[in-house]
Order: C-alpha cells, then sequence, then structure tokens
C-alpha cells in the first residue's frame, strides 16, 4: 500500500516523523483527510486532534494550533505544541481545564476572554484523547 510521511514538528522538538496510511487534521475551516496522492495544498490548523492511520491502527496527536502542508506524499504539520495520547498529563490537562472555566465564568473583566477561551479549548482537547492510543 502506499504511504505518506507524516512529520510533525514544534519549535522544541520533532514530536512524530513515521509512515502512514492517512492523516486527519482539524483545520481552520473544518477536519480535512489526506491519502498518498492527495493534491498539495498548506491549511491553518485549529486546537484539536489531529489522527492517523499506521498498519491499519488509529493514532492521536493533540495540536495547539499551526500549519499544514500536504506535498507529493508529505504531510508535514508545524504546530505551536503537539502531544501523543500517550504523553497527554491528564490530571495536569483536567486542572488546566477547571482554571480555564473558572476564569470564564467569573466574567472578569480584568481577565483575557481569548486566552481564556484557548486555554480551555486546549485542555478540552487533550482531555478528549483520554483512553485513547
Amino acid at each position: 500500500m502506499a504511504a505518506l510521511r507524516l512529520d510533525i514538528v514544534t519549535p522544541d522538538c520533532v514530536v512524530l516523523s513515521k509512515d502512514v496510511e492517512y492523516v486527519g487534521a482539524p483545520g481552520l475551516l473544518g477536519e480535512f483527510g489526506v491519502l498518498p496522492g492527495h493534491i498539495p495544498f498548506i491549511s491553518a490548523l485549529s486546537v484539536g486532534v489531529l489522527h492517523y492511520k499506521r498498519e491499519g491502527k488509529s493514532h492521536y496527536v493533540f495540536v495547539s494550533g499551526g500549519f499544514a502542508e500536504v506535498s507529493e506524499d508529505t504531510v508535514t504539520v508545524l504546530a505551536e505544541s503537539a502531544e501523543q495520547a500517550h504523553q497527554i498529563d491528564f490530571s495536569r490537562a483536567e486542572e488546566a481545564r477547571k482554571r480555564a472555566q473558572a476564569r470564564l465564568d467569573a466574567k472578569n473583566e480584568d481577565h483575557d476572554f481569548k486566552r481564556a477561551s484557548f486555554a480551555l479549548a486546549r485542555s478540552v482537547s487533550r482531555l478528549s484523547l483520554r483512553g485513547r492510543d
């Protein structure tokens, strides 16, 4: 079977570099999927879950924004941050969710609503990966 090369890179490290069969990613305008032979394109990414198939098994990676480039049979993801599902500290993610929700519920003018909303989205996306991979 034809394969795609998936590279996920953050400013700190290479998170993943593998040959895969399929990539699904959270594009800014909605999720998109890539199979081998896909036409080239570039997309901004939203906070969410990227998934890929390797040897018929699904794997999951949290991504916090960035860009994806599809060219030839390669998908390159440049993400602000990324964590494979098995690397996520779920207790830390739950604490982050509680803090973000409390800031939003307080409706305090001193709190940055966009920043709190973004923190909530990140933590909820991380928590959605509990039990996967």
